[in-house]
């Protein structure tokens, strides 16, 4: 099924139910029309992360369900697979036919092998200094092979997620087999994580290395072009490599307005989020909540320090039950990347606040996407991220059928819904955006195609908005007035 502009849910596979095959049946009980695509966050075989240490991409997970089941998906929603291009799982065949044979394993080309890599054999400290690093240590890991030998290998991420090569003919043949069996499954969008990551060069930083950056990401637009898949880089950094992205035509997320909403909607100060969705990319999808935190290197420059600072301590103040030590090295995370919470907790789970924020993204450019947790309006699990000390666990609730029929009793829920069912049903969601203001408080989105139109006025102190259509010469029809 080609992408449409629906709203597209973001869950994993056990998550909204117990599997996939729960899933179906709840999307299909309780969000006809609400929601038009999925994300299905990696539902493969896995070592560690989640998902995102894939042992192979041949399989889903068993605890999941089977290929029937994401086939069953693909009839009825678009579909978004993960491709973790940078890497894979250490208990993966390839890596372990390398372990077993050392030098004489067709897969030893595939793994940046550090000795190799570096001119002298190993990093300068000035060389080390450069590299772009997500956790506080030197990117490598130590493999051990059968034969007793050490051998250094480039590790950006856990240790169960070993970097590959791109340079190679094996890696390359690799993720053109690899995608070209996920695109017998119903395949929409291909979801490039950890995208930026992939290309290294010695004396550079290691990321989003120009030009070798722009090459892969062609070699496998040549890959999935036959069968009309969409492409979408994952980046978190600085904003203006998404409007560089978007300017080559890619898709791209938006992950600087989950930060721009939180601090229009703390100070009532419009001006930032309004610059933004002025020059944002058109062709983009749209956040308030993932599987991680919220962004914060997302939106530096949009925001000036001091308003990201004053954002990220009105979320400590405000946010419910939101703790800074569960964005820390403590909780395996880091202050400088993301903040861990449940959007709905950013707001203090303050109902009407989170109801504007959401209908501040359906009306951005974009197609928007909700987390599952965030359509729940889900408020922090405390329970679980000190059980696991895994700081993006608070906004990773596992729900039951029980658990969302429950969710769905919930006013916000409920409202929710009905502006999701308006994003997907009106054409005015076809058009343009048009921005007006009438203080620095007032913020009123329009949008229009053809002779639908439909407006969103808000204060965005106070909370209250109003969202409202209408068609032809008819009058405006009220949609959802909060309070």
């Amino acid at each position: 099924m080609q992408m449409k502009n629906e709203i597209m849910l973001i869950t994993y596979a056990d998550s909204f139910g117990r599997n996939l095959s729960e899933m179906r049946d709840l999307l299909a009980r309780h969000y006809e029309g609400a929601i038009g695509g999925l994300h299905i966050l990696p539902f493969f075989p896995s070592s560690a992360d989640r998902g995102f240490a894939p042992i192979t991409y041949t399989q889903v997970d068993p605890t999941f369900g089977t290929w029937a089941d994401i086939d069953a998906l693909g009839n009825r929603y678009y579909l978004m697979f993960d491709f973790m291009i940078n890497h894979m799982s250490t208990q993966s065949p390839y890596y372990q036919d390398m372990l077993l044979r050392g030098k004489q394993s067709p897969s030893w080309p595939m793994f940046l092998h550090y000795r190799d890599f570096w001119p002298n054999g190993a990093p300068t400290q000035q060389q080390l200094d450069l590299v772009y690093k997500r956790k506080p240590r030197e990117p490598y890991i130590e493999a051990e092979l059968a034969d007793g030998t050490l051998e250094k290998l480039w590790c950006t991420f856990s240790a169960e997620q070993v970097d590959l090569d791109m340079t190679t003919a094996e890696t390359k043949a690799f993720i053109r087999d690899t995608l070209q069996g996920l695109m017998a499954h119903r395949l929409s969008i291909l979801r490039l994580d950890a995208f930026a990551y992939a290309i290294k060069k010695p004396d550079t930083n290691c990321f989003f290395v120009e030009p070798e950056i722009w090459h892969l990401l062609a070699d496998v637009q040549t890959i999935v072009d036959n069968q009309q898949v969409v492409l979408l880089p994952e980046i978190h950094e600085h904003y203006s490599l998404q409007l560089e992205l978007a300017q080559k035509g890619y898709w791209v997320y938006d992950f600087a307005l989950p930060m721009l909403v939180l601090y229009t909607l703390y100070t009532g100060d419009t001006a930032p989020l309004v610059h933004w969705l002025s020059v944002c990319p058109r062709q983009q999808f749209t956040t308030l909540d993932t599987h991680d935190g919220i962004g914060v290197v997302d939106v530096k420059d949009l925001l000036t320090d001091a308003q990201i600072e004053l954002t990220r301590n009105l979320l400590y103040d405000t946010g419910a039950n939101v703790s800074r030590i569960y964005s820390t090295e403590l909780y395996n995370n880091l202050d400088v990347y993301q903040i861990n919470c449940t959007y709905y907790s950013a707001l203090g789970n303050e109902d009407a606040a989170y109801l504007l924020a959401r209908a501040i993204q359906f009306f951005a450019p974009g197609i928007p996407q909700v987390y599952y947790v965030g359509l729940l309006a889900g408020e922090n699990d405390l329970e679980l991220v000190q059980r696991t000390q895994q700081g993006r666990d608070i906004n990773r609730h596992n729900y039951t059928a029980a658990e969302v029929a429950d969710a769905l009793s919930r006013s916000v829920v409920q409202k929710l819904r009905q502006l999701m069912v308006f994003r997907n049903q009106c054409p005015a969601f076809h058009g343009e955006l048009a921005i007006e203001t009438s203080g620095t408080e007032t913020l009123v989105l329009r949008r229009s195609f053809g002779s639908d139109k439909a407006r969103l006025t808000a204060h965005c102190k106070t909370h209250a908005f109003t969202v409202e259509s209408k068609h032809a010469h008819e009058p405006w029809q009220c949609v959802l007035q909060i309070p």
